[in-house]
């Protein structure tokens, strides 16, 4: 999987079904591999209440689907 493949999906809570935001870049480790996705958080997904750069880690990410990346915020 590449970087490019990953950018603008639509990133979604699966507790709550609600659309988080977009993939806009990703944190790689020395090794290669992703360590955190970074989104565009639209909606407070981290109580946040603006537009923010967000940094999920890669625990988090439940699915990854043509369309969407599910993520849990229970680890």
């Amino acid at each position: 999987m590449r970087l490019s493949d990953l950018q603008n999906k639509d990133v979604v809570d699966i507790s709550s079904g609600d659309k988080v935001g977009n993939v806009i870049d990703a944190e790689i480790s020395n090794q290669g591999t992703i360590m955190k996705i970074i989104i565009n958080d639209k909606k407070g997904f981290f109580n946040l209440m603006k537009s923010e750069e967000v940094s999920i880690p890669w625990a988090m990410i439940r699915k990854i689907g043509s369309d969407v990346i599910l993520v849990s915020r229970n680890l």
